[in-house]
């Protein structure tokens, strides 16, 4: 029987192909060969986009066969073939792979819409047209035909908002599937020379079997992608790519007026565009005129009763497409968990909600600042130097009476990086300028300017160490209240009764300078390390353009991974990973120490378990922030475990859960949060999400205010706070087609809590919990602290086709539901979502189109 099924299938493959096709199918496993240099083949005559492989100019191009396993088994041999063939003309790419499986029913083929890839099979093209072997493009798409595209900086980092103008036709057969592309060389940037080359890195997701293959090998034991692309030759006589692109859109939103109690409309109506215009195959200059964002997803709810800003990611096309060339950490040197969001250019700032709207606004003011223009020139020049320049105007914004709540502001920035010994080692410089035009009811609150630079350095060594540092300044400039509000900010605090610092009310500038360097083992196949040491000076602020948490501050941190990465009877792979972290202020003072592991590992079931914990605050530590300009308070030990199981993603239905616990303050506070979530596979088209989360925190040193009495005296006092936060999100996604897809986000959040036990600092520094705090005899304070319940609801639903190529249309529907009080009251979440949801709804519904012009 088996004899005769196989005589059967190749009777079909004899029937169904040409002679090239049958010869290769029919052969045994070749044997894998190792170079990493192929030759592209010039097309006299293009290749039908069709997904066959029967065109003249596949029969003549050389395959591409030395794929091996990436993962789970690094260098092992793949389960199943993949072949690849590469071409060219003066205008384009062409890749054709044949993803041979013999088992076609098996092929994991989801839709989804652009740049979501699903857990599916999946065929990546990867390029380094500079071959600079640090940066390059993505190009993805599956079996059923979803396209995914990204561009790649610092050597593995992906920009997933850049999108390019691309073909593939995809083909499921009885061989298994192809893959075949036409990637018009318009869409790249390189150095038009002859002869030229290219970094090329072809990948090959086979879900069923949670592999990865790759040719050339990519190694997940070293550090980096393009640097480990191989090379396409003999890309000669590649033309000059059309210089401009243009695409103009025109929207259309029908808006809730803010204070209407009768729900009265306004209707809007924008015209904008956005402008590529290239003056080199390697320089382009990206523009934008009156912009709109209306489709992107709104922020998670957050209620932050910290001191510290809370940072959100940046989602607007414009301002994430090529964020990596202006990429400048702070505060980032143990990379592995560089999540902090701070850096010398945080694009949010432009556009920002209204700074002085609490001061001067009224619930009929702007919530965000229009922005007039932005324009950024970005490129790379053929010895390796790498240039990004922005420049962004905003409007000014008014309120009641045409007080101005944010002043006309002009935002620039240059980012420069010198590559050198091919890519092992750079040299890069970054400059930030923030002008605002002030008028009398700005002038005392905002500051004038605000100036940041720094230098940055790497040099990686035996191929895999590498040493780091950056060195940067800052000078911001105003009236003197304007600096004497920065002095006090949380960032500073220079007013510390206790500090070292001397606060000025005089000054009228503060600059600072903020010091980083960091060594590391980045590459080896059982361990990786690093350790690093960071000073930011008191005076150091970049929050006009940038993003900081906190000045005055020194930093050591240490960390280590071992990685198990061959599979054997019990796991797919396993990292376990230790950190250290000790912080001081600039003068000394011991702020944090802990110490924190995790283990991360995938089963064989393609279960995943990722736990660890943390023990912080070993020995005398103090927090100097916690009062909000008051003495450091002496901190007591913490621990804070955590675990997370994750269902196998090839399943239709994929379960995970979260559980976090902390307890400090010697038992008197602690929290614990639970986040379930289910992931829904329906059908190929159809996917959804629930994912709700509970938090429970009982916070006894919960800071409350800051009171003077009648002699000047200034007491900080805190409570304790019982607080209880449920939030749920539901996502929904269906695929029309690849190019037409529609997608639900919505999000109800509900935090509510109540203070009482209200105290203020007696002895901050003592070593006795309870001899730190007294109680607060200002009972018209203490009698009745209160709480608080703070209930939002966001949605949006986004309707999106690509009518065209680079051409879309989007309709949008976005709501929003308010509503807070200054008690928990005593009902049920339940009955706080029912209040929630019969408050106004601020509804708005956008149409926009745009539409792309190449020349």
């Amino acid at each position: 029987m088996t004899a005769f099924l196989g005589a059967l299938l190749l009777l079909q493959t004899q029937a169904a192909y040409p002679a090239p096709l049958q010869a290769r199918a029919a052969a045994p496993h070749p044997p894998l060969p190792t170079a990493t240099t192929v030759q592209a083949t010039r097309a006299a005559v293009p290749p039908v986009l069709d997904g066959r492989d029967d065109d003249a100019i596949w029969q003549a191009a050389p395959p591409i066969t030395g794929f091996l396993e990436a993962q789970p088994t690094e260098g092992a041999q793949p389960k199943l073939r993949t072949e690849a063939r590469v071409a060219y003309d003066a205008h384009n790419l062409y890749v054709f792979v044949r993803a041979f499986d013999p088992h076609p029913d098996s092929i994991v083929s989801l839709l989804a819409r652009r740049d979501m890839q699903p857990a599916s099979d999946y065929i990546t093209l990867m390029l380094d047209p500079y071959h600079d072997r640090r940066t390059g493009y993505e190009f993805s798409i599956n079996p059923a035909g979803v396209k995914a595209d990204y561009a790649i900086y610092n050597d593995g980092n992906e920009d997933v908002a850049w999108d390019a103008v691309w073909d593939a036709v995809t083909r499921i057969d009885s061989l298994g599937w192809t893959a075949e592309y036409r990637i018009p060389l318009s869409q790249l940037r390189y150095s038009a020379k002859s002869n030229g080359t290219f970094g090329l890195l072809i990948w090959r997701v086979i879900e069923r079997y949670t592999e990865t293959v790759t040719w050339p090998l990519w190694r997940t034991s070293k550090s980096g992608l393009p640097s480990q692309f191989g090379e396409m030759t003999g890309l000669d006589g590649l033309a000059a790519p059309g210089r401009a692109e243009l695409t103009p859109y025109v929207v259309t939103k029908n808006v809730q007026s803010p204070a209407s109690a009768n729900f009265a409309r306004d209707q809007q109506l924008t015209v904008g565009g956005d402008l590529k215009y290239r003056f080199a195959s390697n320089l382009l200059l990206n523009a934008t005129v009156n912009p709109d964002f209306g489709q992107v997803e709104a922020d998670p709810s957050v209620l932050n009763l910290t001191a510290f800003e809370t940072f959100f990611n940046e989602q607007r096309p414009f301002f994430v497409e090529g964020k990596g060339l202006f990429t400048y950490n702070v505060n980032c040197v143990v990379v592995v968990d560089c999540n902090t969001g701070e850096g010398l250019f945080y694009s949010r700032r432009i556009g920002r909600s209204p700074q002085l709207s609490g001061r001067y606004g009224d619930d009929s003011s702007p919530t965000a600042t229009r922005i007039l223009g932005a324009a950024k020139v970005t490129g790379r020049l053929p010895g390796g130097f790498s240039l990004g320049v922005l420049d962004a105007v905003t409007d000014n914004v008014a309120g009641p009476g045409t007080t101005t709540l944010e002043p006309t502001t002009n935002y620039g920035v240059i980012r420069g990086n010198q590559d050198y010994n091919n890519g092992n080692g750079s040299v890069g410089f970054i400059l930030t300028g923030v002008d605002r035009s002030l008028d009398a009811s700005t002038d005392p609150y905002l500051r004038r300017s605000a100036y940041t630079g720094g230098i940055d350095a790497r040099r990686r060594f035996a191929g895999r160490f590498e040493v780091s540092g950056s060195l940067d300044f800052s000078r911001v400039a105003g009236t003197a209240g304007a600096i004497a509000l920065t002095q006090q900010d949380p960032v500073h605090l220079y007013q510390r009764p206790d500090g070292a610092l001397t606060f000025d009310p005089a000054r009228t500038s503060l600059a600072g300078t903020n010091l980083e360097l960091r060594f590391a083992k980045v590459g080896g196949k059982r361990l990786q390390f690093e350790t690093a040491y960071q000073r930011r000076s008191p005076g150091f602020e970049i929050n006009d353009v940038g993003f900081l948490r906190q000045a005055d501050q020194q930093e050591w941190t240490t960390w280590a991974a071992l990685a198990f990465r061959k599979p054997n009877g019990v796991f797919q792979s396993l990292r376990w990973n230790f950190n250290n972290w000790e912080y001081w202020s600039d003068a000394g003072l011991p702020t944090e120490r802990a110490f924190n592991t995790n283990v991360h590992t995938q089963f064989n079931s393609r279960w995943w378990l990722h736990m660890g914990g943390t023990i912080g605050q070993v020995g005398a530590t103090y927090c100097d922030r916690c009062a909000r300009g008051g003495p450091a308070i002496r901190q007591d030990p913490y621990i804070s475990p955590w675990i997370t199981i994750q269902g196998d993603d090839r399943k239709a239905l994929v379960p995970s859960i979260s559980a976090n616990f902390f307890r400090g303050d010697q038992g008197h506070s602690h929290e614990i949060n639970v986040s379930p979530e289910l992931d829904l596979k329906i059908s190929s088209r159809f996917t959804t999400s629930l994912s709700p989360s509970y938090d429970h925190n009982r916070n006894d040193t919960q800071y409350f205010g800051t009171f003077t009495d009648a002699a000047g005296a200034s007491h900080y006092t805190f409570a304790h706070l019982d607080q209880k936060t449920l939030s749920l999100t539901w996502r929904l996604g269906y695929t029309f087609t690849p190019t037409a897809t529609l997608q639900v986000y919505a999000s109800p959040f509900i935090s509510k809590g109540t203070y009482s036990d209200v105290r203020e600092l007696a002895s901050p520094r003592a070593d006795a919990y309870a001899a730190r705090y007294q109680p607060y005899a200002d009972q018209a304070v203490a009698g009745n602290p209160g709480g608080f319940n703070v209930q939002q609801f966001r949605s949006n639903v986004v309707f999106r086709w690509e009518y065209r190529a680079g051409s879309t249309l989007f309709l949008v529907w976005s709501q929003g539901r308010d509503a807070t009080a200054n008690v928990e009251g005593s009902k049920s979440f339940g009955g706080d979502l029912g209040d929630l949801f019969r408050q106004r709804a601020d509804d708005t519904f956008l149409v926009k189109i745009s539409y792309w012009l190449a020349r």
